[in-house]
């Protein structure tokens, strides 16, 4: 694959980089720094293809099955959600994905703190004042559940694996309880969350992605030090080239822009062509990867050049 890409755009990806990017936390783990090292090296060579799975399935790994029937190819990254709390699960099949050289991608749908869980929960609303005020019942349940979800991370970084993590996504929409605040309040909350994970906790295997929604609301950056990967979700077609220019004009710094939730994948020939570099897409499951894909698109993609497979990493 890098043959055939060093071809077309007259440069392999380069398996070591160069240049050493500096992540936001500055006691990032080794394997942390070479992932972020890689994210950069592959901007304007290639997109890293991705596959989120259908959370709390019986089924797990149905979506990856269907990619390697359709196309005998595997995504590049695996993402993965801490919804409902099942944490065992995730982590048992973060584990086994790193294990075949993959990336892995964790979000979470957070339910209403702090007994809240699922997908209908984290569209519920919240007194966000009360919660971010120390003190309050709100703000120990908060902590609470940030402790939990702390703990399972962990295990993943004591074993040495780097999660590229995305936590309250979708933030400048209205329909996550994270984001039904404003942006003040959402900052507070992602520095709160980032401070507690990376001091307290010691989490020093997470690459911090910043998930925007494809709504262009602005004054949500949390600021250079608490974010190193910022993207943007659109489940419409296209290569979504006017959100690409758009997330770059809110990061303060440069760094890595992803198309981390998608519905039809962005077309590889047209990313090459406009420029657009999108580190990676993550095309989400049930009707979005079985029917906003077809067959066809589906092998074409990625059987594509440009397309970063799991077969074309390196051992990182």
């Amino acid at each position: 694959m890098l043959e055939n890409l060093s071809a077309q755009t007259g440069s392999a990806i380069p398996s070591e980089t160069s240049e050493a990017h500096t992540l936001t936390d500055s006691h990032a783990i080794p394997a942390a720094r070479r992932l972020y090292d890689y994210l950069w090296s592959v901007r304007g060579h290639g997109i890293l293809s991705g596959q989120q799975e259908l959370p709390l399935d019986h089924n797990h790994g149905e979506e990856l099955r269907y990619i390697q029937e359709i196309t005998g190819q595997q995504p590049a990254i695996l993402g993965l959600d801490y919804i409902s709390n099942d944490f065992e699960g995730v982590n048992q099949r973060a584990k086994l994905w790193y294990e075949k050289g993959g990336i892995v991608s964790i979000c979470w749908h957070w339910g209403i703190p702090p007994h809240g869980s699922g997908y209908l929960s984290s569209k519920e609303s919240v007194d966000l004042a009360e919660l971010l005020t120390p003190g309050t019942d709100l703000y120990e349940g908060l902590l609470a559940n940030l402790d939990r979800t702390a703990a399972a991370l962990k295990e993943l970084c004591d074993e040495g694996i780097p999660v590229l993590w995305r936590p309250l996504h979708e933030f400048n929409g209205d329909w996550f309880w994270w984001g039904k605040g404003g942006s003040a309040a959402f900052i507070q909350l992602w520095r709160l969350m980032y401070k507690r994970y990376t001091e307290v906790h010691q989490l020093h295997n997470l690459i911090w992605v910043l998930g925007y929604s494809g709504t262009k609301a602005e004054g949500y950056y949390p600021g250079d030090a608490y974010v190193d990967v910022a993207g943007c979700d659109d489940y419409s077609e296209g290569i979504h080239e006017d959100l690409y220019e758009w997330v770059k004009t809110q990061t303060a710094k440069e760094m890595p822009l992803c198309h981390h939730e998608n519905g039809p994948i962005p077309e590889p020939g047209l990313l090459m062509a406009k420029g657009v570099d999108w580190c990676w897409f993550l095309t989400w499951h049930t009707i979005h990867i079985h029917e906003q894909n077809s067959p066809e698109y589906l092998n074409y993609v990625y059987n594509h050049p440009y397309v970063i497979n799991l077969k074309d990493l390196p051992r990182l």
